[in-house]
C-alpha cells in the first residue's frame, strides 16, 4: 500500500484479551498482506495487514499486544493503550476499535469492552470461537447485549473463516460514521473500577447464560492435565516427545540438505579451478552458511510442536502446572511464558516479560531467561551429539541422542531455576505475587494457522543465515585464508593467517577448559549469533583441510576428544554468546547495568561448568 493509500485508509484496531483468537482473526482477515516489525522506540512486536471491504475500501488491520483493561500495568499493554488513545508517537489513532472476544469466557472482556466504550471512538464487540460456544451450550443473547453496551455485535469462527464479510460490511459502517466526540480519557478511580465491574457482572447475568448441561470434556481433561502428579508427568512426557521428534522427524530432511550442500561443494570443486575464488565459494560460503542451514528441520520440529500445544490451549495449563515449582525458585508463575518463549529465543522470551506486573520479578525473569535453551543452540548441539553420541536405542524406544538433547534443555531449564532462587535470595527478598491465570477452552488447532506460524520462523532463520551468518562466514573465510603461508612453512596455511593468529592468541584462556584454538576462533563471531559457531568451525576446518570430501561431525569426531566435545556443549548451555540479546535487556531495563550483570554471570558459569565437565570427562574417558 502507498502512503497516500494509507494516510486513506480506515485504521481498525484489534483489541482483546490474551487468548481471545485475536491473531487468529488478524490471520484470517489479511492473509499473507501482513508486516510484521517493532514500534519505533520500544520492542513490542508491531503486527499489521490490509484487508479489501465489501465497499471497496483497502482498510489498515492493526493486531494490538492483548490486555485486560486500559489501566496499563506492563510495557505491552501500555503500547495498546497508547495506540488506542492516538497517544502513541509517530502512530495514528484508530478510526474503529474492534474489541475481540472469547465467546466461551466472556466475564473479564466485558470490562475491557466498556473501558474501550469511554474512548468515544466507533466500537464493535466480536465474539470470536462462538462455534465452540454453542458446542459447550452457552447461551448469549446477541441483540440484548448489544443494547446493554450499545456497540454492535457480531460472530466469528476465525480458524474457519466464518462470520468475517458480516464484520467487514460492520467495519465498513462504523468507518464511514467517522469520529464523533472523542473523548480525552483519563485512569478511573477505584470507585469508577467497581462500578465497572458491577455492571459487566450485570451484563454477563442478564444477557449470557451456562449451558444447561455443562461442558464435560473440559473438566475432565483438566481433571488429568492440571493434577499435581499426573499432569506434571504428562508435561514432562511431552518434552521428551519434543526433542525425541526433533532428530527422528528431522533427520531424514537434514540428510537431504547435507547432501545438497555437498553435492554443490563437489560441483565448485570441479569446474573452479584452484584459487582463492574456488576456496572463498567452497570453504566461505557452501561449508560455513549450509552447516547453519541444515538444521532448519529440527527448528521448524520445534517450533511446530509449541505452537500447536499453544493452539491447544494447553500453554497456559502448563503454567498453571510450573508455577508452584517457579514459585518455590522465586519466580511469579507468569515467568513460565516468557521462558516458554525463550526456547524459540531468547529476545521474544525477555519482551514477553513485559506480562509480570512487579519490576523486581520482571527484571528476575529477564535475568534467567537467556539459560533456557534457545533455537539458535540447536545447531551447536546437534553437531557435537551427532559427531560423539552414538545414534542407537535406550531402553529400547528412547532415541539416545535425543535423551542427550532432552538432558540439555533439563540443565538450561534447571539452572534458570537455581539463578532465580540466588538473585531472589541475595538482590531482594520480597515474596513473588500470587498467580493469577485465565485457562482458555480447548481447542482443535487450525492447521493453516500452524503451518503459517512455523513457515514464517523458518523464514526468520533463513535470513538470519542469508543476511548475519552469511556476513560473518565471509569475514571468517578472509581471516582463515589471508596472509598466506610464508616461503618454507611446514605447517598449515591457515595456522598463519589473521584466523590462527587469532585462535593462538586466545587459546591459552580456554586451554584448561579443553578448547582448541579453533574453537577459540569461532567463539569471536559467534557472540553475534550462537549458530554462527558452527558455520566458523565449517569454514576453519574446511580451508586448514580436515573436512575434505566428509562431514564436519566426522573432522571434530576424529581430532576433538571426548570430553572437549562435552565441555564445549556446557560453555553453550551457560555462554551469553548472542549481543542481540544483550541490546534487548539493555532496552528493556533502560541501561547497561543489567546487561552487564548477565553477561559476567553467565560468562563466569560457563567457565566454571566446562571447567569442572572437561577434567571429570578426561578422568573418566581418558
Amino acid at each position: 500500500m502507498s502512503d497516500a493509500a494509507r494516510a486513506t485508509a480506515p485504521r481498525i484496531a484489534l483489541v482483546g484479551n490474551p487468548n481471545s483468537g485475536k491473531t487468529a482473526l488478524f490471520n484470517a482477515l489479511t492473509g499473507a498482506r501482513q508486516k510484521v516489525a517493532n514500534y519505533p522506540g520500544v520492542t513490542v512486536e508491531r503486527k499489521a495487514g490490509t484487508v479489501t471491504t465489501p465497499a471497496g475500501h483497502k482498510a489498515l488491520i492493526l493486531d494490538l499486544p492483548g490486555t485486560y483493561s486500559l489501566r496499563a500495568r506492563s510495557p505491552d499493554e501500555a503500547v495498546t493503550r497508547d495506540v488506542v488513545l492516538g497517544r502513541f508517537p509517530g502512530e495514528e489513532p484508530p478510526d474503529v476499535i474492534a474489541c475481540v472476544a472469547d465467546a466461551t469466557n466472556l466475564r473479564l472482556v466485558l470490562r475491557l469492552a466498556l473501558e474501550l466504550k469511554q474512548v468515544g471512538r466507533p466500537l464493535l464487540l466480536v465474539l470470536n470461537m462462538f462455534d465452540i460456544a454453542e458446542r459447550q451450550g452457552i447461551r448469549i443473547d446477541l441483540d440484548g447485549l448489544s443494547r446493554a453496551l450499545n456497540v454492535p455485535v457480531v460472530t466469528t469462527v476465525a480458524v474457519r473463516k466464518r462470520g468475517l464479510d458480516a464484520l467487514l460490511r460492520k467495519l465498513d459502517e462504523l468507518s464511514a460514521q467517522g469520529v464523533h466526540g472523542a473523548t480525552a480519557w483519563r485512569e478511573p478511580s477505584a470507585a469508577e473500577i467497581r462500578a465497572a465491574h458491577r455492571d459487566s457482572e450485570r451484563i454477563m447475568r442478564e444477557f449470557v447464560k451456562p449451558p444447561l448441561r455443562p461442558d464435560t470434556w473440559t473438566g475432565r481433561l483438566d481433571s488429568v492435565l492440571l493434577h499435581p502428579v499426573a499432569g506434571t508427568l504428562i508435561l514432562l512426557v511431552i518434552l521428551f516427545l519434543m526433542f525425541q521428534a526433533v532428530f527422528s522427524w528431522a533427520t531424514p530432511v537434514m540428510d537431504l540438505i547435507d547432501a545438497g550442500f555437498t553435492w554443490l561443494g563437489t560441483l565448485v570443486a570441479e569446474y573452479l579451478p584452484d584459487g582463492l575464488l574456488r576456496s572463498f565459494i567452497a570453504d566461505g560460503l557452501i561449508a560455513g552458511v549450509g552447516s547453519v542451514v541444515v538444521f532448519l528441520p529440527q527448528i521448524m520440529v520445534l517450533f511446530f510442536f509449541i505452537i500447536l500445544l499453544e493452539d491447544f490451549g494447553y500453554m497456559a495449563r502448563a503454567a498453571f502446572l510450573m508455577d508452584r515449582l517457579m514459585g518455590a525458585a522465586g519466580l511469579h508463575g507468569r515467568a513460565f511464558i516468557p521462558l516458554l518463549s525463550s526456547f524459540a529465543c531468547a529476545i521474544p522470551g525477555i519482551m514477553a516479560a513485559r506480562v509480570i506486573d512487579n519490576k523486581r520479578d520482571r527484571l528476575t525473569t529477564i535475568l534467567v531467561a537467556p539459560l533456557t535453551t534457545c533455537s539458535a543452540r540447536i545447531p551447536v548441539y546437534t553437531l557435537i551429539i551427532s559427531a560423539f553420541i552414538p545414534q542407537k536405542l535406550v531402553w529400547g524406544f528412547a532415541n539416545l541422542q535425543g535423551l542427550v538433547m532432552f538432558g540439555l534443555y533439563a540443565t538450561g531449564i534447571i539452572s534458570a531455576l537455581l539463578v532465580a532462587f540466588v538473585i531472589r535470595k541475595i538482590l531482594w527478598r520480597s515474596a513473588s505475587e500470587p498467580f493469577l491465570i485465565e485457562l482458555p477452552s480447548y481447542k482443535v488447532p487450525d492447521v493453516t494457522n500452524v503451518l503459517r506460524g512455523v513457515w514464517q520462523r523458518g523464514k526468520i532463520f533463513l535470513r538470519r543465515a542469508g543476511t548475519i551468518i552469511f556476513s560473518l562466514m565471509v569475514v571468517v573465510w578472509f581471516l582463515s585464508s589471508f596472509p598466506g603461508a610464508p616461503e618454507g612453512a611446514t605447517g598449515p596455511a591457515i595456522d598463519y593467517s589473521f584466523a590462527g593468529m587469532l585462535g593462538h592468541l586466545i587459546h591459552p584462556l580456554l586451554a584448561p577448559i579443553g578448547f582448541t584454538w579453533q574453537m577459540a576462533v569461532a567463539l569471536v563471531p559467534g557472540i553475534a549469533a550462537r549458530e554462527v559457531a558452527v558455520g566458523a568451525l565449517g569454514t576453519v576446518y574446511a580451508i586448514g583441510g580436515q573436512v575434505g570430501t566428509g562431514t564436519l561431525g566426522a573432522a571434530l569426531a576424529a581430532s576433538w576428544p571426548l570430553a572437549t566435545a562435552l565441555s564445549f556443549l556446557t560453555w553453550y548451555v551457560f555462554a551469553p554468546q548472542c549481543l542481540s540479546t544483550l541490546a534487548v535487556v539493555k532496552r528493556e531495563t533502560n541501561g547497561w547495568l543489567w546487561p552487564s550483570v548477565m553477561f559476567t554471570y553467565m560468562i563466569t558459569l560457563a567457565y566454571i561448568a566446562s571447567f569442572i565437565v572437561y577434567h571429570v570427562a578426561s578422568a573418566l574417558f581418558g
